[in-house]
C-alpha cells in the first residue's frame, strides 16, 4: 500500500473573505479536526506547504495580476471581483495553496508518495490568467501542472474537476495546449456560465477539453457512470503521466450552493474510479486539490471519504453504485458528449 499525503497549514485559516461567505476558515478547521479522529490519525504523511515563486505562479499568471494580489498583503479588506474578497493574511495564503500544491505534485512525481491531497485554501479554479474570480486568488491546479511540466519534466497531465461549478480559469489556461487534458463535470447553466459540451478547446487544443454539462439532480450513481465512460474512453489513449483533481464538495447532497445529490460514499466511488485509471494509465499517480464544498459536515465526512480511499483504508464498489443509476439522467448527460467528442476519441462512440 503506497503512502498518501497531505498539506495542510494553519496559515490558509488566515485568508478571511469577509462575515457570512461561505468560503471561510471553518471549512478547512473542519477539515484538520477531522484528521485528528482515531480512524484518520496517523494514517497520512504531513507535506510542509511553501510559498508558490513567482516563476511559478507567471506560468499562469500574468505579473500585473501577480502585484495585485500582492498588494492586498497587510490590508484589513480589499476585493478582486464582487464574490473575490481578501484580507491582510489573502496573499500568503495563496501563494502557499499554490506552492503547497506544487510541494505535493512534487513528492508524488518523485515517488516519496503515492498520492497526495493539497487541503489548501484560498480555492483556485476560477482564477483567470488576469483576475480573481469566483472566491479564487492563484489557479492551484493550473499552476501546479504546469510546474510539474517546466520543473518536473512530465509531458501530460490530465486535470480532473468534479467541483459544482465549471473551472473557467482551468480550461482558459490549456485550451489551446493538447498536453493538458481537462475533464469536468458541473451543474449548468450555474455560475461562471461557462462549460458548454460545444466548448472542447482551441486549435492544437481541439478535443482536449472535455465538458459535462449536468441539470441538477444527479447522485452517486449517475456520477459513478458518467466518469467510468468517459474517463475510461479517453484517459487510456490520452497516456497521462499524472492525474490532477479539482475537488470540490459542493455537489454533496447538502450542499447549500448546489442542486447534486453525492453522499460521502458517492465521492469515495469517484475516487476508487479515478484511482484504477491512474494505476492502468500512470502508476497511479493522483493528486487533488480541495475546491468548493460548503456544507461543514459533508465537506468533513466526504473529504474523510476521499481519503480513506487514496490511504487503501477503503476500496468501495463504484460498479454497485453505477448501477444504481437513473440510465434517462446519464443518457441526457452522455449524448451531446458522445457526439461531439467521438471524432477525438475512438473510444466515446454515441
Amino acid at each position: 500500500m503506497g503512502k498518501t499525503g497531505i498539506v495542510r497549514d494553519i496559515r490558509y485559516l488566515d485568508h478571511h473573505p469577509g462575515f457570512g461567505h461561505p468560503e471561510s476558515p471553518r471549512r478547512l478547521e473542519a477539515i484538520y479536526d477531522m484528521l485528528e479522529d482515531s480512524d484518520m490519525a496517523g494514517n497520512f504523511v504531513d507535506i510542509p506547504a511553501r510559498q508558490a515563486s513567482a516563476e511559478e505562479l507567471h506560468r499562469i499568471h500574468v505579473p500585473r495580476y501577480v502585484k495585485r494580489v500582492a498588494a492586498t498583503a497587510g490590508m484589513a479588506y480589499d476585493y478582486l471581483d464582487p464574490d473575490t474578497t481578501t484580507s491582510s493574511g489573502s496573499y500568503e495564503a495563496a501563494l502557499l495553496a499554490a506552492g503547497g500544491m506544487c510541494e505535493a505534485i512534487s513528492m508524488v512525481a518523485s515517488g516519496k508518495l503515492q498520492n497526495a491531497f493539497a487541503l489548501v485554501r484560498p480555492p483556485g479554479h476560477h482564477a483567470e490568467s488576469d483576475e480573481g474570480r469566483g472566491f479564487c486568488l492563484f489557479n492551484n491546479v493550473a499552476i501546479g501542472a504546469r510546474y510539474a511540466q517546466a520543473a518536473l519534466h512530465l509531458k501530460k497531465i490530465l486535470i480532473i474537476d468534479w467541483d459544482l461549478h465549471h473551472g473557467n480559469g482551468t480550461q482558459h489556461s490549456f485550451e489551446q495546449d493538447p498536453s493538458i487534458l481537462y475533464f469536468s463535470t458541473h451543474q449548468y447553466p450555474h455560475y461562471p456560465g461557462t462549460g458548454s459540451y460545444r466548448e472542447v478547446g482551441r486549435q492544437e487544443g481541439e478535443g482536449f477539453t472535455v465538458n459535462v454539462p449536468l441539470s441538477t439532480g444527479y447522485g452517486d450513481g449517475e456520477y459513478a457512470v458518467i466518469y467510468e465512460r468517459i474517463l475510461h474512453g479517453i484517459a487510456p489513449d490520452f497516456k497521462p503521466d499524472l492525474i490532477l483533481v479539482s475537488a470540490g464538495f459542493d455537489i454533496h447532497r447538502g450542499d447549500p450552493l448546489g442542486g447534486m445529490k453525492v453522499s460521502p460514499e458517492g465521492f469515495a466511488g469517484l475516487m476508487r474510479i479515478i484511482l484504477d485509471i491512474a494505476e492502468s494509465c500512470c502508476r497511479g499517480k493522483v493528486v487533488l486539490t480541495l475546491e468548493g464544498g460548503y456544507d461543514l459536515k459533508g465537506l468533513r465526512d466526504s473529504v474523510r471519504a476521499v481519503l480513506k480511499e487514496l490511504a487503501g483504508l477503503s476500496f468501495t464498489n463504484h460498479a454497485a453504485m453505477a448501477a444504481l443509476a437513473n440510465p434517462v439522467s446519464v443518457d441526457r448527460a452522455l449524448g451531446h458528449v458522445f457526439r461531439v467528442h467521438s471524432p477525438y476519441w475512438k473510444n466515446l462512440r454515441p
